[in-house]
Parts: structure tokens; C-alpha cells; sequence
């Protein structure tokens, strides 16, 4: 039986994703980022915090989500029902950037040229991240897809990210992203960390909902964890609506956000 939706902040409720996107008003969505459950076939445990708007108070480590399905077949079903049930709130000029990686990311483009259309399709985006182990039987593994789909190919909004330049004849100036991402991910030092697993660094959500939508408009994330993508569209003038089945989740998004607005505790 799907969770009901529970506020846990105007922004950001306790919620199976379907049952979300069914509260949306019709045509409303800008942009649909989605990091959905890679099927991993393991258990995510991250650390509760004690305070939940304190990344540097102690907690216990705690089960976050169930990233397993009986097979792959299971996760596109999963998945197919979730993307379609959105498509109703999302605007004409809407994009959807969906973040998988390697396990799945042939049968998601698959999907999301049968949901919308191979025409639709704008780009495969690599981000890079660097850390993590390596193998002796393989090149490490290193790298996100985020499928990048428009609803209209000659309506959707897209402003280039600019970087730094590498080369020497362009040296100290910026040129356009290409779309190989190269953003750290986040080390265990960095202020940013919840310990919420699977968290994405604002960095990478700052430069995407910045590119994918325009000023104003709504960003959703279905399946938010610690809310990154909610407070990257906060900090840069867009609106962000989210949820998330784990309430520790929705606690430490509702959090982050306050923090964003400078709400106060109880506030």
C-alpha cells in the first residue's frame, strides 16, 4: 500500500513518489531530477545524527532505504509507473534529468525513449567523481549517467554552465560545459555531509538545476534523500518541491532547507 502524504515542510513530504506527483497541479513541473534506487541489491545505512541540523553531532548508524528488486525487469516496471504518472505535471518546455548508473542506465534510456520518444532525447551527462576503490579485474568504476530528455526538443530551457577553461590559450577564462561533469563527490571532511548515503554534492545539483531551469520555475525531486537538490534550487531563485519514504530523510531535507531560508530552530 503506498505511504501517504505526510508534510514534513511546505516543501518536502513523506511519500512514495506516485503518490506525490498525483498532488501536483497539471502542466506545473519545469524540471524533473530524479535519483531513483540504482538496485544495488543492498540495504543503504547511513548515520542519524542526534541533531538532525547539526552535520557534526553523533548519531546511530540506521537503515535508509532497500535498494533491492527481484530483477532488473522489476526496476523498469517500478520505474515506467513512476515516470508516467509524472508526465501529467510536467510543462510542454519540462526536461527530465534522470540520475542511474552503470547497472541500468541502457534500460532507463530505453524507457525514457518509449515514454517520450528517441527525438526527445538531449543528452547522456557523465559526472566524474573520482573517489572510491578500483578493482584488479576492471577499470574502476567512476562515474554517474544523468539522461538528460526534453518534452518539446524546440521549447526547453537551457542556459550552458560555464567552467575553467584547461587549455593555455584559454587560460584563467571559461568555456562551456561539455557533458562529461567532472564534480567531486563528497569526502567525509566536507561541511556539506549529512550522512545520508547516496548524498549528491550541491555542486552538481547547484550547476544542473541552474542549466536545466529557468529562474522561478519548479524543480521536483521524487525521491530527494537529504534534499540537495531542493536546496540548490532554493539558493539559485528556483522553487523546489520533493519527498522521500524514509523519514529520516524528509527530517534532514526540512532541516537543510530552514537552514537555506535562515529559518530558526522550531520555526
Amino acid at each position: 500500500m503506498p505511504l501517504l502524504v505526510r508534510p514534513a515542510a511546505e516543501n518536502v513530504v513523506c511519500s512514495d513518489w506516485l503518490a506525490f506527483v498525483r498532488t501536483l497541479e497539471p502542466g506545473s513541473v519545469d524540471l524533473l531530477y530524479a535519483d531513483p534506487p540504482f538496485n544495488t541489491g543492498k540495504t543503504q545505512l547511513g548515520r542519524r545524527r542526534s541533531d538532525p541540523a547539526n552535520p557534526d553531532s553523533a548519531g546511530d548508524s540506521a537503515p535508509s532505504y532497500g535498494d533491492t528488486f527481484e530483477n532488473t525487469e522489476a526496476w523498469v516496471s517500478w520505474l515506467r509507473d513512476r515516470l508516467a504518472a509524472t508526465l501529467p505535471a510536467m510543462k510542454p518546455s519540462g526536461s527530465i534529468l534522470l540520475h542511474v548508473d552503470w547497472r541500468t542506465s541502457h534500460h532507463a534510456r530505453l524507457l525514457l525513449d518509449e515514454l517520450l520518444g528517441p527525438d526527445r532525447f538531449v543528452n547522456h551527462l557523465v559526472w566524474a567523481y573520482g573517489l572510491g576503490g578500483s578493482s584488479p579485474r576492471r577499470f574502476a568504476r567512476k562515474h554517474d549517467d544523468i539522461l538528460f530528455y526534453a518534452l518539446d526538443p524546440d521549447r526547453y530551457f537551457f542556459d550552458p554552465p560555464m567552467v575553467p577553461a584547461t587549455s593555455n590559450r584559454m587560460k584563467g577564462e571559461l568555456k562551456k560545459a561539455t557533458d562529461v561533469l567532472s564534480v567531486a563527490s563528497i569526502n567525509n571532511m566536507a561541511s556539506e555531509r549529512t550522512g545520508y548515503p547516496t548524498q549528491k554534492p550541491i555542486a552538481l545539483l547547484d550547476m544542473l538545476v541552474r542549466a536545466c531551469c529557468c529562474e522561478g520555475g519548479l524543480v521536483i525531486d521524487p525521491c530527494c534523500g537529504s534534499g540537495t537538490t531542493l536546496v540548490a534550487a532554493e539558493s539559485v531563485g528556483r522553487r523546489g518541491r520533493g519527498c522521500d519514504q524514509n523519514p529520516d530523510a524528509v527530517e534532514i531535507a526540512s532541516c537543510r532547507l530552514a537552514a537555506v531560508r535562515g529559518e530558526g530552530a522550531g520555526e
